[in-house]
């Protein structure tokens, strides 16, 4: 094995040396020619000093006696020194009776004699005789090149600089003689021997140690060497044995796996038969899932359609003339009506959950206004014992990103199921927020639910208990769809109740905030309330009236005013406004059950009375106190609210076949003030519009000749209509139908059956009005 030169350990050993000794003899060097060069800068200034001090005598006998001639000769004498290059005797009249001077020498080292000992140096000797020292006979000046003293001092410097190279080139040449007979060279030899040998060799001879370093470190490198090696061997003859011992295993592993090949080829086979069968099974499953959704869509059509005219025909005949047991009866038939209706919606929900069809929005609305519509709607269901009361705190979000349908859907069944099992005391719609969502919490005062049967009443089809069914009716559907409903959302439903103590139902919902809390303008005024300081509307007014800028004060019924003003006076106890009005003028907001409405002779004594039923909006009341601080408040009741002619809303193009759904649509419409106009399919719409001008078209989906698709198609295309709203009338309630309207055109999606109110939020939006009130 050659290893470069330059890669040996004794020419690195050797550099490493020769440049350590190298430096510090260059440092020796250095200093030895810088104690000669301090010798020889002073030698300067003693060899001149001596020649002056020669000199002195003779000048200063040539200076007595103003002799020129002998100056001369003494000046010439002196420029003989070779560091003398200028001389001159001046007596004491400063006549100058000699001057000479010669050229310097020139030399190419001469810069650095310059640098090291100046270029000149000039020596002045006051002339005088010994035995008058005192007085002064003139000056012998001399002029001093230092190159004869820096070329020597050079010289010296360049012999001593030379001599230590030259050792050190000749230290270099033995060390490195020296490392390679006692280190290089052993080491090569093992290098050789151990690169000569097979490593593969189960038998290997032991290293020699090179004579004279069995003690050293090459012979401790030759012992762990002839170590290793004999490690290497027994390890070699381990290994062998292993591989004759693998060999046999393989051999029966071979034999295994041939058998155990054959056994998977059988299985592979009926694993084959296996996923073909899942496949006519999954091909079944979805043929079978397409159906059931083609059966829902065409069974809610079906259902829905004539559900629209029973319950658009029955809500008509409402509003005409009967007799009591006729209005009782249409009564009833109306509410089982709206119930099958829930029933139809929960079960066509739960089957979207089933198939995992449901789809929720993301848009921004208003969560407390939805809260308190939904409670005003369901009020209708309160017992009248029952308070129903929505606390919504002050700060909650004006807007939420979420599905208002489903929040709406969760709402009301929690409400519903609350109001359902609730006769006496109170039902509380609370709503407040965190930190990126909502809480909704309805609280009630019924029966309550035994904890062993919490859990089971958010299964389909099971309520609380056998008894319940028959007791209060219902399918059990309404908190298994809201438990649903909750978790699409990434929320969740939780549930605190004690049998007889009432329950809690809180949904927590992942809804961020849209819009923060708008600020409203604030009132002046004195409120007094009359109610128990227990009652939901003790609690809301207190809630409220504060942050609006109102002083409120809350009396029981035994306390009356007690000698307070008030500007505006808020109860929940029509029997005491009697004792109380000839003791003040101010308005009275009367806030009473639904349908219990005080008779319009006694309103009429208690005026300016304002008449409202619970659940009290957050708006609706600041209108009122707002009007009442204005002194405008009059006797006003949703009963007359209603029998007021409605301005004239717009003019509306239904698009309806079904002659039964048309008559219940157009009632509808006529009640809400509007000018309708019949088509029964899509070519006579487009006739109609191309006759008249309309603020709105209900288009039904599902028509002879052309259905409502292709007509809003066309509509849109025409390019005449574009901003004409377009709202679609269909018993289907599958999700993708609402894609399908939007896709062709339509701006908004009613399905059927829908309530008035459905109707007349549509025309808020669509149609803008001005109510004759």
């Amino acid at each position: 094995m050659d290893i470069r030169f330059t890669q040996r350990l004794s020419y690195k050993q050797a550099r490493l040396t020769v440049l350590v000794g190298f430096v510090l003899g260059t440092l020796l060097s250095l200093m030895q020619i810088g104690i000669d060069y301090a010798s020889e800068d002073a030698s300067i200034n003693r060899e001149i000093l001596s020649l002056l001090e020669i000199s002195h005598n003779p000048a200063s006998r040539i200076a007595y006696n103003i002799d020129a001639e002998l100056a001369q000769e003494l000046s010439m004498g002196l420029l003989r020194s070779p560091a003398i290059i200028g001389a001159e005797l001046i007596d004491n009249n400063n006549t100058v009776l000699a001057s000479v001077k010669r050229p310097e020498l020139q030399s190419s080292y001469r810069f650095i004699s310059d640098f090291l000992f100046g270029a000149q140096r000039q020596f002045e000797d006051r002339l005088y005789l010994d035995h008058l020292p005192s007085e002064s006979l003139g000056i012998l000046r001399l002029d001093v090149d230092t190159y004869a003293f820096g070329s020597r001092f050079l010289r010296r410097a360049e012999v001593t600089l030379l001599n230590g190279f030259a050792r050190s080139l000749i230290l270099t040449g033995l060390l490195l003689a020296l490392f390679y007979v006692m280190l290089t060279k052993p080491l090569v030899r093992v290098i050789r021997e151990l690169s000569s040998r097979d490593p593969s060799s189960s038998e290997q001879n032991r290293l020699e140690c090179p004579s004279g370093h069995q003690s050293d470190e090459i012979g401790v490198l030759v012992s762990v060497a002839n170590q290793q090696f004999e490690n290497i061997s027994t390890e070699i003859q381990q290994r062998r044995t292993a591989e004759n011992r693998l060999t046999e295993y393989l051999a029966q592993l071979e034999n295994i796996v041939s058998a155990r090949t054959a056994e998977l080829k059988a299985i592979n086979t009926r694993l084959s038969q296996s996923n073909e069968e899942l496949e006519v099974a999954r091909r079944t499953a979805l043929d079978m899932a397409e159906a059931r959704s083609a059966f829902l869509a065409n069974m809610s059509h079906e259902i829905r359609t004539p559900l629209n005219g029973l319950l658009g025909m029955i809500a008509l005949s409402l509003d005409g003339p009967l007799t009591a047991e006729q209005q009782q009866q249409l009564s009833i038939a109306h509410d089982s009506g709206k119930v099958l209706v829930e029933l139809l919606n929960d079960i066509l929900d739960l089957s979207k959950f089933d198939a995992g069809q449901l789809e929720l929005e993301r848009i921004p609305f208003d969560l407390g206004a939805l809260v308190e519509d939904t409670a005003n709607l369901l009020s209708q269901n309160a017992a009248p014992s029952v308070e129903l009361a929505c606390l919504i705190e002050p700060q909650f979000p004006t807007q939420v990103i979420g599905d208002p349908t489903r929040v709406r859907q969760i709402v009301s069944n929690l409400l519903s199921n609350a109001l359902k099992f609730t006769r006496f005391g109170r039902v509380d719609v609370k709503l407040s927020h965190y930190d990126g969502g909502v809480r909704i919490e309805v609280c009630d005062t019924g029966i309550g639910i035994p904890q062993e049967a919490q859990a089971r009443i958010l299964q389909p089809f099971t309520q609380a208990g056998a008894g319940i069914t028959r007791q209060f009716g219902g399918t059990g559907l309404g908190l298994a769809l809201t438990y649903n409903l909750c978790e699409a959302m990434q929320g969740r439903l939780t549930i605190s109740s004690e049998a007889g103590f009432g329950s809690q139902f809180c949904a927590d919902l992942p809804l961020p905030c849209h819009l923060p809390a708008t600020p409203v303008e604030p009132l002046r005024g004195n409120v007094v309330a009359i109610t128990a300081s227990s009652s939901g509307l003790a609690e809301l007014l207190g809630m409220l009236l504060p942050g609006w800028g109102l002083d409120y004060v809350q009396r029981s019924i035994d306390d009356g005013l007690l000698g307070l003003k008030p500007d505006v006076l808020i109860t929940d106890c029509p029997e005491c406004l009697f004792n109380l009005r000839p003791t003040f003028d101010a308005p009275i907001l009367l806030v009473t059950a639904y349908g219990s409405f005080m008779p319009g002779e006694e309103a009429a004594a208690l005026t300016p009375l304002i008449q409202q039923a619970r659940p009290l909006a957050r708006h609706a009341l600041y209108q009122i106190l707002r009007r009442a601080m204005q002194s405008e408040a009059t006797t006003i009741n949703e009963a007359q609210i209603e029998t007021l002619a409605p301005s004239r809303r717009g003019r509306v193009l239904l698009v309806e076949d079904n002659p039964v759904n048309q008559l219940v649509a157009k009632g509808m419409l006529v009640k809400l003030g509007c000018e309708v106009t019949v088509a029964a399919h899509g070519v006579e719409a487009l006739d109609q519009l191309e006759q008249r001008v309309f603020d709105l078209v209900l288009m039904d989906c599902n028509m002879p000749v052309m259905d409502g698709y292709e007509a809003s198609r066309q509509i849109r295309r025409s390019g005449r209509w574009s901003d004409l709203p377009i709202v679609a009338l269909t018993a289907n309630a599958m999700p993708e139908e609402r894609e399908r309207c939007r896709a062709a055109g339509m701006n908004d999606y009613l399905s059927k059956p829908f309530r008035r109110e459905e109707l007349a939020a549509v025309l808020d939006q669509w149609v803008p009005t001005t109510s004759a009130l």
